[in-house]
């Protein structure tokens, strides 16, 4: 027989459950409030992440845009020259920049990266801010006007010494070694500069792809007459550890090399005439350019 209840204490159940209800209501509104805000802090983390891709994409873009303007413009006012001006130094120094011109057209043909792949900035952007500067400091030392600012004070200034310094302490010395022979007051400045400078490519690649790894891992590679992989043969190792080894990328990356180095035997060999005719302009896009090239070729060894 059922248990009769009075209605007090029906009453009083009744309270209870609806007590338990209104909990487990509340409860509900309180995990899907929870919900709302998580959903959408997720979606202002999204958009704040998007938002910052997209700027960055601008920024890229905008940075591109202006070093092809810079190339185009500096292709043109280069090939301009009348001839009838052309010196022995200035036919050299044209012909090394519209070699690297060519050889970073070859790469940018065959470019496989977009803008969000992680090898775009060293497989081609990096290779298009160098180009760029070789075609300035061409037309510098033509001298055509150059877009380029800065005092004695910017001279002096670098941020890669701390870079050459996780390398070896020499590298670090050698190039503020070069920066304190860097001015306008110095009649030699550009080749004292040079001849400092000539040595920090060659060691940095040493220090990165020395002979034995090289040799391990490409028994077949391109060697010199002493039987130690040559240049490119240690930029193509270094470039594959960045699965970056393409033809075209090697072939910039070396040519890039040999154009700075180029330069410096103009300056050691005395073939620029008076190196003290040398304005802060022109020794501001050299060491542009040098700094530059030392960044990119760090970057790749790194």
């Amino acid at each position: 027989m059922a248990r009769r209840i009075s209605p007090s204490q029906f009453r009083s159940k009744l309270r209870q459950a609806e007590s338990r209800l209104r909990q487990a209501q509340n409860q509900q509104k309180q995990a899907l409030r929870r919900l709302e805000q998580d959903v959408r802090r997720h979606q202002q983390k999204r958009k704040a992440a998007i938002d910052a891709y997209n700027r960055e994409v601008r920024a890229y873009n905008a940075r591109v845009e202006k070093n092809r303007q810079k190339i185009n413009n500096a292709l043109r006012q280069l090939q301009s020259r009348p001839t009838t001006t052309h010196t022995s130094t200035f036919t050299i120094v044209r012909s090394s920049a519209v070699r690297l011109n060519e050889t970073y057209t070859r790469l940018e043909r065959q470019n496989p990266y977009d803008d969000g792949d992680p090898g775009f900035h060293l497989g081609l952007e990096l290779p298009q801010q160098e180009n760029a500067n070789n075609l300035a400091l061409a037309n510098a030392l033509a001298g055509e006007p150059v877009e380029e600012e800065g005092d004695e004070e910017d001279l002096q200034n670098t941020t890669i010494g701390d870079q050459l310094a996780q390398i070896s302490a020499d590298l670090h010395d050698r190039w503020h070694g070069a920066l304190f022979a860097l001015n306008p007051r110095n009649p030699d400045a550009a080749r004292h500069f040079c001849t400092s400078v000539r040595e920090i490519f060659t060691q940095i690649l040493h220090a990165r792809a020395p002979d034995d790894a090289v040799l391990a891992a490409a028994p077949d590679c391109q060697k010199d007459n002493n039987g130690r992989p040559t240049r490119r043969a240690r930029i193509y190792h270094l470039l594959r550890a960045k699965n970056l080894a393409s033809a075209e990328l090697v072939e910039f990356v070396d040519e890039d090399i040999e154009n700075v180095i180029e330069l410096f035997g103009l300056f050691n060999k005395g073939t620029h005439g008076k190196a003290g005719a040398l304005g802060l302009s022109v020794l501001l896009n050299m060491k542009r350019r040098v700094e530059d090239a030392i960044i990119f070729v760090t970057r790749i060894a790194a």
